[in-house]
């Protein structure tokens, strides 16, 4: 980034699709106001011009490019009419036509493909030359939480959105020596497309505004080196997702790999034994099911033919080459099953099932297996090539999957296989048609997989790594010879039995291999979502929003993956939290503490601190040698345990005095209460310079004693925004009787009573404090004497000198960490004393999101703390990875 942190647009000419309206309206402010040219596409010319008049009136500089998608060129031509070139696309447009898939028409899928998919690869397409010849080009492409995830009744938009991923990821590796970088959002927005699907209390909390942002940060002329990545985000929540695979199982290759050894445990635990594989009893079997299989004159069809033919299924054969699709017909009779032939395109999808029902009368099983390649460079690549190759793999399955769906239906049964790629994975060069193709079959696949679970049909994807007539053209022989189609059909066998209980699943398959795919997101980070989030803002935390560690989380479906982003709804910068202007003045309140929260001191002096003082705390609470990320600088996820999050906020908290506010004040007779630590941003950045903001929250009048609760927020001094928000309760004793307030009010997890369980423990973890332990604790910053000098321990009434309170919250915190996982906020109340050299004791029970715990001493059984809790952070439900 530059000296001033500013990301840099100015005359970037950018052009936006779909701009007219909504999302990308607000992009084409967004760019304006950092100083690009601007290009408003839309197919309404008089939207696109309304939006271009408020951008030039604004003194920007912007310009109209009406017209469909679909044919890009003109548009990328307006754009260097205009301004003479291109360097960023944003393909935004898109269209909804939902429809339950029983009900939806050619004409409702091919409309929202049309758009969605053959409109970025024809901007795309139009712009690459440009960007190659300058060497700097940015383009971003728009999925969606329904291709990611499926959604009911959009499976033309889960398919077309979904297919944009597997574009991205070709295009970003075609683009990497140009400077041309490729990335997709999965964004969660409000805009004249979801305003139909969303409800009006959603929609308020979902604004554009959140989007463009990181859009910026993508495209800058100084932005992050990033490319081919995919990025979820909504309401002031910004994260990063990837595909993560399992283990996976191994199976020996000899006769004894058949879908009987395909057991639901046996792909969950590896097998590298050299011993023929196990089989299930009874074994899997298709005797008089009726299986229908595209592309099965050769390779990889005709072997998953074969294999259903000796199990004793009647099968359909599918090719457009009618020689080879009666040759595998009089094949598999041989083998004493009854076959016939389809010979069609796989896009005749009614064809091919009139073919089925007319021999059989019904279809159990369709396996979508039709294919070709149309290799090319994305240069290179021609309408032609790009509409053969999608029409084929996806319309085509799009077909057979609609054509058998009635079927399906009314016999209450059904599995359907659908094939994309590795390469629809990763993406790989030469193959943006395909690799587009493939990645929107899996999309197809997860909301099939939705819509058919009443009916019991399942519908599963593959993505195989097969020698092929197909492959063969681009693999060489030695790897042909290895990756043998029989080595697939085995787990396809699998997955069409009714033993198999799985739908909408993704597995990487190849030579007797079997994985599971599923997506990995960041934790990621979140923005107060009432105030503006500028691209500097993201840029700062950068690193928590691509870490994936312990905190990734995996979500299965657009509910899951929701949560995290309906949650920060309530991330408001007013009210109660981090930046509130509230003074909580309270009516029992008496003059002077009223006059005090209004007039709370504030800090002179910033916190500055180093990852050497992360270390020093990680070991003032016992991290250990082994703990590598906790006391090591450079060790791979190194990071402050999260009570370090007390540290920044003790010297604000700690210094104040109560001599106006309530009677009798004497230091000397302050009990630290309770504690509760809000983490507002995690990962906790492991350097950097914090600014307090300190508010008198509540003070209580208990008679004898007085109450007094600080709240201090913490906040990164370069961005603004929210580290920690620490409530500190103090007891006076001596202080009470002034007529003050009697009762607290709910603070919500800061007062909560949290008693404990009546039942055993879930998990017990012991410790036993060094005698330097709070020798190395005060290091971090608290330097009472107290807790080191024997002489002002005995005038506290104590033996010996006594462990830091914070420094036992955080050693029982870490327990729960280790045993629970991440969480987000923290309270304790301090009920004894440990001390340096006793054993702490932190007893723990999880209740749904929340675990409650206590510590005793284990030398005396004396309490130390008592009605504590965590919240754990969602989706971490396991122990965190140490």
């Amino acid at each position: 980034m530059s000296a001033n942190n500013q990301l840099e647009f100015k005359d970037l000419v950018t052009v936006v699709t779909g701009a007219g309206s909504g999302i990308g309206r607000t992009y084409s402010r967004f760019f304006a106001e950092r100083g690009a040219k601007v290009v408003v596409n839309d197919v309404s010319a008089e939207a696109a011009q309304k939006v271009v008049d408020e951008i030039n009136k604004a003194g920007g500089k912007a310009a109209v490019a009406a017209g469909s998608v679909a044919e890009g060129q003109k548009i990328i031509d307006q754009a260097v009419k205009a301004f003479g070139t291109v360097h960023i696309l944003i393909n935004n447009a898109g269209i909804l036509r939902d429809k339950a898939f029983k009900n939806m028409t050619d004409q409702d899928f091919d409309l929202v493909t049309l758009v969605h998919l053959k409109g970025a690869y024809s901007c795309t397409r139009a712009a690459w030359p440009i960007f190659r010849k300058q060497q700097f080009g940015r383009v971003i492409n728009t999925a969606s939480a329904a291709g990611l995830y499926g959604n009911m009744g959009q499976a033309n938009y889960s398919a077309a959105k979904m297919g944009l991923v597997g574009l991205t990821r070709t295009l970003a590796r075609e683009g990497a020596k140009h400077n041309i970088k490729v990335n997709v959002i999965v964004p969660i927005a409000a805009s004249a497309m979801t305003e139909t699907i969303m409800p009006p209390e959603m929609l308020k909390g979902l604004k554009p505004e959140f989007i463009a942002p990181l859009v910026g940060v993508l495209t800058a002329k100084n932005g992050p080196d990033v490319n081919g990545r995919i990025f979820e985000l909504g309401a002031g929540f910004v994260s990063e997702v990837r595909y993560e695979r399992s283990k996976g199982a191994v199976w020996k290759i000899d006769d004894s790999f058949t879908p009987s050894a395909l057991t639901p445990r046996g792909l969950l635990k590896k097998s590298m034994n050299s011993s023929p594989s196990k089989q299930v009893s009874p074994a899997i079997g298709f005797k008089d099911q009726v299986v229908i299989i595209t592309g099965a004159g050769a390779g990889l069809g005709r072997i998953y033919a074969l294999m259903f033919a000796k199990l004793g299924a009647n099968v359909v054969i599918n090719d457009v080459n009618k020689e080879n699709a009666e040759s595998v017909v009089a094949e598999c009779k041989k083998l004493g099953v009854k076959a016939v032939s389809a010979v069609c395109s796989a896009e005749d999808g009614d064809a091919i099932v009139k073919a089925a029902l007319d021999a059989f009368g019904t279809v159990h099983v369709l396996v979508a297996n039709a294919g070709l390649l149309r290799d090319k460079s994305f240069l290179g690549m021609t309408e032609e090539m790009w509409d053969l190759v999608i029409a084929i793999h996806l319309k085509g399955t799009y077909k057979c999957a609609k054509a058998v769906w009635p079927v399906f239906q009314k016999q209450k049964y059904g599995r359907i296989i659908t094939t994309a790629s590795p390469n629809g994975l990763y993406g790989t060069i030469g193959q943006s048609n395909y690799s587009t193709a493939k990645a929107a079959i899996m999309g197809l696949t997860r909301t099939l997989a939705i819509e058919g679970a009443r009916a019991n049909i399942n519908v599963n994807c593959i993505a195989p790594r097969a020698g092929t007539a197909m492959t063969a053209t681009v693999w060489p022989k030695e790897m042909l010879e290895a990756m043998k189609p029989d080595f697939v059909a085995p787990f396809v066998g699998y997955l069409a039995s009714d033993q198999c209980k799985d739908s909408g699943t993704v597995h990487e398959v190849f030579g007797g291999y079997a994985a599971k795919i599923r997506w990995q997101r960041t934790y990621g980070a979140v923005f107060p979502n009432d105030k503006e989030l500028k691209p500097e803002a993201i840029m700062s935390r950068w690193k928590e929003i691509t870490t994936f560690d312990a905190r990734a989380t995996h979500p299965a479906s657009g509910r899951e993956a929701l949560e995290q982003i309906i949650n920060n709804m309530e991330n408001v910068s007013s009210g109660g939290d981090s930046s509130s202007s509230d003074s909580y003045e309270d009516a029992e309140d008496t003059d002077a503490i009223k006059d005090a929260k209004k007039n709370m001191p504030q800090p002179t002096e910033d916190f500055t601190y180093t990852e050497r003082d992360v270390l020093l705390y990680n070991l003032g609470i016992g991290a250990k040698a082994a703990d590598l990320k906790w006391v090591y600088e450079n060790a791979d996820g190194f990071e402050a345990l999260p009570t370090f999050g007390v540290i920044p906020q003790f010297g604000s908290s700690s210094g104040l005095s109560f001599d106006s506010i309530v009677p009798n004040f004497n230091p000397a007779k302050l009990l630290h209460g309770e504690q509760y630590l809000q983490l507002k941003k995690t990962p906790i950045p492991t350097s950097g310079t914090l600014s307090n903001t300190v508010k008198l929250r509540e003070v209580l009048d208990k008679g004898k004693t007085a109450m007094v609760t600080v709240q201090v927020t913490t906040k990164d001094k370069a961005s603004g925004e929210v580290v920690f928000i620490n409530e500190s309760t103090v007891v006076l004793r001596g202080s009470g009787g002034f007529g003050g307030k009697k009762n607290g009010a709910d603070r919500g997890n800061a007062t909560a009573l949290n008693e404990k369980p009546k039942r055993q423990p879930d998990a017990v973890v012991e410790e036993k404090t060094t005698l330097e332990q709070a020798a190395l604790y005060r290091l971090s910053g608290d330097y009472n004497p107290l807790h080191l000098d024997p002489n002002f321990a005995s005038i506290g009434g104590f033996p010996k000198p006594i462990l830091h309170g914070l420094c036992s919250m955080g050693i029982a915190s870490k327990h729960v960490l280790q045993t629970f996982g991440a969480y987000s906020d923290i309270k304790v109340r301090f009920a004894g004393v440990v001390i340096p050299g006793q054993t702490i004791v932190t007893e723990m029970w999880k209740e749904g999101d929340k675990v409650i715990f206590a510590a005793k001493v284990k030398e005396t059984g004396a309490p130390a703390i008592s009605n504590a809790a965590v919240t754990l952070v969602s989706g971490d439900k396991g122990k965190s990875k140490l």
